[in-house]
């Protein structure tokens, strides 16, 4: 069975950038994996560092079992998720034992440091996988297969410069969007934060704008999930796109975007 691991920072991170594709692959017969890098701790103006912890734990467990995904605890706190190497052995870790086909991940330029440390010890990671000479914690069995990376647009669909961004790969996410809202709604002790902090009205109903918004780009779909393939180089012995050749109807490839890619040195 293949298989689909989405590395993101903090609990409900998956469920704002990945799930409706993930759904979409599970559909398919995918096997889902579901790893938060950061704690949360971090994410209330109501309850201490640890206990909110703890609740945003409990929460990210439940969403995982709602999108039917097998779940991995976080490795660090909000806001000290550095590119640091014993941080990375813990993802090398986790990547191995789902021995994932395809890694979901944040955008490498993004509006918060989290979010873009995430995505380098993910790529990082990843270009491990095969290393029977890089110990990873705990201890876990290398594998031969390929490996494909996908980055989700960036939060705002903008880079930290506000520069915009477009995708190579747009998905269908509307089919799922339900199923997506209801592992969000685990996450009830963000709707309060969330408004709070970063001024984002209901939690649920940013959700759909987002994916209104990249349905918008793709230029086909009223909803979507937009995604940039990582450079093949040291993970797969070919330039391959599985996340494609996976979801065939359900997706669709910016031409353009992928043309300027692929065009030659002058």
């Amino acid at each position: 069975m293949p298989s689909c691991l989405a590395i993101f920072a903090h609990p409900d991170d998956v469920e704002y950038f990945a799930a409706g594709t993930m759904l979409q692959l599970a559909k398919r017969g995918w096997d889902l994996h579901y790893f938060d890098l950061c704690a949360g701790n971090g994410g209330s103006v109501q309850m201490d560092g640890p206990t909110t912890a703890t609740v945003r734990l409990a929460e990210a467990q439940e969403a995982a079992r709602l999108l039917g995904a097998k779940f991995y605890p976080p490795v660090v706190n909000d806001m000290t998720l550095t590119f640091d190497i014993e941080v990375m052995r813990k993802v090398a870790a986790v990547i191995r034992q789902s021995r994932a086909d395809i890694v979901l991940t944040h955008a490498l330029s993004d509006y918060m440091e989290d979010h873009m440390a995430c995505a380098r010890l993910a790529t990082s990671a990843a270009f491990t996988h095969g290393m029977p000479n890089f110990d990873t914690v705990p201890p876990a069995t290398p594998y031969a297969h390929d490996v494909t990376i996908y980055h989700a647009m960036p939060h705002g669909l903008c880079t930290p410069l506000r520069q915009k961004v477009r995708a190579g790969l747009y998905v269908d996410v509307a089919p799922v969007q339900d199923q997506a809202r209801k592992a969000l709604a685990a996450h009830a002790s963000q709707k309060d934060w969330l408004d709070k902090s970063q001024g984002m009205d209901s939690y649920l109903l940013t959700l759909d704008k987002m994916s209104a918004a990249v349905g918008a780009l793709s230029g086909k779909y009223a909803l979507a999930q937009g995604w940039c393939r990582h450079l093949h180089l040291g993970y797969s012995a070919a330039n391959i796109d599985p996340l494609r050749s996976a979801l065939g109807a359900d997706c669709v490839v910016d031409t353009v975007y992928e043309a300027a890619l692929e065009k030659p040195f002058p």
